[in-house]
């Protein structure tokens, strides 16, 4: 096994949870966040000798994690919902109906609206960074945000909505 295999396996590892607590954001199911990280994995093993020399390689993967899933979504028919329970996985103490809810009306937005929240609120970046990311102008991400949040509070509430991005 050479020496950059190595590095990559333990990036992967390391950045797996992650990667799968993003995918499952925006996939809204298990299997489907698993096919998700396995496929942005694979991407990143590809390109992984240009992946190691970025800035932020851990970046870098949450970038291609948001790419592939819109580019899914573009090529799939739109026949797979997202079922409303919550992963087999530990999650941390919280409110489980605002969580499904919440989940529930982003499975309503399109896959950038997605995107665009998922990266902007559950991975804390700026909107800068999100526009970047997606390769569009930090005019449109406010834009796509502002709208998106709108959809969801029309769904959820103002207060649920101020609770989540908050």
């Amino acid at each position: 096994m050479t020496r950059s295999t190595q590095d990559f396996e333990e990036f992967a590892r390391a950045r797996t949870p992650q990667l799968y607590r993003s995918a499952w954001l925006l996939a809204g199911e298990h299997h489907l966040a698993e096919d998700l990280v396995q496929e942005t994995l694979a991407k990143l093993y590809r390109a992984w000798r240009r992946v190691e020399q970025a800035d932020n390689p851990a970046a870098y993967a949450q970038t291609v994690l948001a790419r592939t899933y819109i580019s899914q979504r573009r090529r799939k028919s739109s026949t797979e919902r997202p079922v409303e329970r919550t992963p087999d996985r530990a999650d941390p103490p919280g409110d489980h109906a605002l969580r499904l809810s919440l989940l529930q009306a982003m499975a309503e937005l399109s896959p950038l609206d997605r995107a665009v929240l998922v990266l902007r609120y559950f991975e804390d970046r700026s909107t800068e960074q999100v526009a970047q990311d997606l390769g569009k102008n930090t005019g449109a991400i406010r834009t796509r945000t502002s709208r998106a949040l709108g959809r969801l509070r029309a769904v959820l509430g103002d207060e649920a909505v101020h609770l989540t991005a908050h």
